[in-house]
């Protein structure tokens, strides 16, 4: 119905400047047949045809969404030039035309190049365990505007899925901050920190930790190497030693071990879980290696007697 009613008008202001010619008559017959056959394009055959092809409600909006802004901007272009015969002038409105849709769609136009630089550069792509504008978890699609990602961590400790879906805007690339940790290699270093007391066996504690730790990761570790040795080839990357290691600090407590070694990203947690309950379990069987604790213990009271 809007069609045909575009169409009459068109027809009328036609017919009306056949009888009568005047340049008005004539620029308005113009603008309302260029009206028509954008609202033509834009409206009938792109949103009530091409919009039937996509099933995804959020995709449909956001086409839905682009389409009138550009059926916006056009329109305007068009009413510019019939109505302004100055060309100094028609430049200086198609100036203030697209300066007006740059500011209203700057997020708009912002995503779409990050999506470009997304696409050209790959600082990510599908399955890579990203951080990004402060939200971890798992590329799950990647488009033009957004970057579609399985949420971790936040109320969920360690890395593990909130079942969320997080949409990051692409137009983040720009300026923030990307942490990747799947690109080019799968490996990261984990910690884990254990105090001892100082009356315990600390030599043998730390034999005794390093042992299972080199036991138990044995085959990240040799992976982890030759992942660096690809990476070398790619980037300038100094010495790292992939094996678990021990560091010691001394404080007013207690002596803290600090357990580095090298895991998949992917089993961070799991294998942090697993070596802790193996080491433990260890320690729990040696009388001369103790944990330590911030916790204060009594372990003798003076005998008291009352008198009258």
């Amino acid at each position: 119905m809007n069609l045909i009613f575009l169409v009459l008008i068109s027809a009328g202001f036609w017919f009306l400047d056949s009888a009568y010619p005047h340049a008005y008559l004539n620029n308005a017959f113009r603008s309302f047949a260029w009206f028509a056959a954008i609202y033509f394009v834009f409206k009938v055959v792109l949103e009530e045809w091409a919009i039937k092809g996509i099933e995804e409600e959020r995709g449909r909006y956001a086409f839905k969404k682009t389409v009138s802004a550009i059926y916006l901007f056009i329109f305007l272009l068009a009413l510019v030039g019939i109505w302004i015969t100055n060309l100094q002038a028609l430049l200086v409105a198609y100036g203030l035309i697209a300066a007006g849709v740059a500011i209203s769609l700057q997020d708009f136009f912002k995503n779409i190049a990050g999506g470009i630089i997304l696409f050209l550069f790959r600082p990510y792509t599908i399955g890579d365990r990203i951080e990004i504008n402060s939200k971890f978890g798992d590329v799950v699609d990647m488009g033009i505007l957004y970057t579609t990602l399985m949420e971790m961590k936040e109320w969920v400790s360690g890395d593990q899925a909130t079942g969320r879906i997080t949409f990051i805007p692409n137009g983040h690339l720009l300026s923030q901050m990307v942490n990747n940790y799947t690109k080019d290699h799968e490996f990261i270093w984990d910690e884990i920190e254990l105090p001892v007391t100082y009356d315990s066996n600390w030599q043998k504690a730390q034999k005794m930790i390093l042992e299972i730790a080199i036991q138990e990761t044995k085959d990240m570790a040799e992976a982890a190497e030759r992942a660096l040795a690809r990476l070398k080839t790619k980037y300038y990357i100094t010495k790292r030693d992939t094996q678990p290691v021990i560091f010691i600090k001394i404080t007013d407590n207690w002596i803290l071990f600090t357990l580095r070694y090298a895991v998949e990203a992917r089993q961070r947690r799991a294998i942090h879980n697993k070596l802790s309950r193996i080491i433990l379990e260890a320690i729990q069987k040696e009388k001369d290696v103790k944990i330590s604790s911030a916790t204060l213990s009594v372990t003798g009271l003076h005998e008291v007697k009352l008198k009258k």
